[in-house]
């Protein structure tokens, strides 16, 4: 009976071993990922970045439920993806604020799971967005609060949000509708950079503003000016934008089959001209990073934005640069994953999720149509794969389990494809 118990004990031993050992795994995990900060995450293939909205019909007035984001973030996890960028934290559209929500509740729930967040505070000029013209110098009242409440948010969420970007688009002449002047951005990151000197901020928590690669100096000498100049000093890093896709239609010199590929085959043509798009978005990350340098600054580049819509009826459908098709999304999105990946650069590819309300009045509008899902939880062409390798089992969104679009047959997927034009058409209709 000694004997016995004897070995009862040394398996009871045993089991306590092994769990104190388990629990000090466990306990590791956590504060390394309480301790991860922004430098740490970006640039790191592990950690998938990816742009993302929750909404699900055509107006942000209606807000998706914490279960339904919580639904999305694991979607997202188990693409591997743990790094989300929003856009706005504006008091009547709390998106953001329930995202930080549902990502806190997860935790709670899983201590393995893992996202963190690019916090996007919206910034506008004066009579942005009303009947009155908007004055470009001046910048809206609404933007102090948005930025307390963006500080607010990342003191509360310390352990998920990582980043905080003063304005999207904000700086680009083309956003005609609301574009401030650098200095108004300038003055805001100064403010949140000082905050974190003061100890009223993360002291790890990094500050960038994310524009168009033009904005960060990278195109028209329009845009290099001091006030930039200093900005590209203030950021912890330079979030770019590029968008190949939008210039087939605007700037499409690289977008039409050169004279030597038009006998090749159909996918092999349309191949050539993705890779083209790709080397055009490289060219617009490398002027960034050389007008930066310029400047004496060595500091990281990470894209803040660049996708592909998978439809169109306009610009970019089969009446015009012929871009838009889940193949082509497809294509893209490999490359330009593999770029980033290999080169430690951060994408926030955009966008996880199709989203209805960007161009409400015209449902074929290629805003809508950006996402690798579609609204009820179809998995685009770029991502079949995680279907059938079973990322997704288990999963669902809007109720619907995930499915692969065009049931999931690639023939019938062709039909939808367009060869782009040649050069020579595009050069006979400019």
């Amino acid at each position: 009976m000694k004997k016995v118990r004897h070995i009862t004990v040394w398996i009871l031993l045993l089991v306590l071993v092994f769990a104190c050992k388990e629990a000090k795994k466990e306990n590791k995990k956590m504060q390394i990922q309480s301790t991860l900060s922004a430098k740490d995450i970006l640039g790191n293939p592990d950690y998938l970045a990816m742009s993302y909205g929750g909404y699900r019909t055509k107006s942000r007035d209606s807000q998706p439920s914490i279960q339904q984001l919580k639904n999305d973030m694991k979607l997202l996890s188990a693409m591997g993806v743990k790094m989300i960028r929003t856009y706005n934290v504006q008091p009547h559209l709390p998106h953001a604020k329930n995202v930080l929500k549902a990502i806190s509740e997860l935790k709670k729930e899983d201590k393995n799971f893992e996202m963190y967040v690019m916090l996007g505070a919206w910034i506008d000029c004066l009579n942005a967005w009303t009947d009155q013209a908007p004055n470009h110098d001046v910048e809206s009242t609404n933007n102090e609060g948005e930025i307390e409440r963006a500080v607010a948010l990342a003191n509360q969420y310390p352990e998920i949000v990582k980043i905080i970007a003063v304005g999207n688009e904000a700086m680009v002449k083309w956003a005609t509708s609301y574009y401030v002047q650098p200095n108004v951005i300038l003055k805001w990151v100064n403010h949140l950079q000082n905050l974190k000197v003061e100890g009223k901020l993360p002291k790890d928590l990094w500050i960038t503003s994310s524009d168009n690669f033009a904005s960060w100096g990278g195109g028209d000498s329009l845009y290099h000016v001091e006030d930039l100049n200093n900005l590209i000093k203030a950021v912890d890093y330079i979030s770019v934008h590029t968008y190949p896709y939008h210039d087939t239609h605007y700037n499409p010199e690289f977008w039409g089959i050169p004279e030597n590929e038009e006998n090749l085959p159909k996918r092999k043509k349309i191949d050539l001209a993705i890779m083209r798009s790709v080397a055009y978005a490289k060219n617009q990350y490398d002027s960034v990073v050389n007008y930066m340098k310029h400047l004496g600054v060595n500091k990281p580049v990470h894209i803040g934005e660049t996708g592909w819509a998978s439809a169109s009826k306009g610009l970019y459908g089969a009446d015009g640069s012929k871009a838009s098709d889940e193949y082509k999304q497809a294509v893209y999105y490999n490359l330009i994953r593999d770029w980033t990946n290999s080169k430690n650069i951060s994408c926030f590819y955009f966008e996880a999720f199709n989203e209805k309300w960007k161009d409400a009045d015209h449902p074929n509008g290629s805003e809508n149509h950006f996402g690798l899902f579609t609204i009820d939880g179809k998995a685009k062409y770029p991502i079949w794969s995680l279907v059938d390798n079973g990322n997704f089992n288990g999963l669902t969104r809007n109720d619907n389990q995930i499915t692969k679009t065009f049931n999931g047959d690639f023939e019938t997927l062709l039909e939808t494809v367009n060869v782009p034009p040649t050069k020579n058409e595009i050069m006979a209709h400019r």
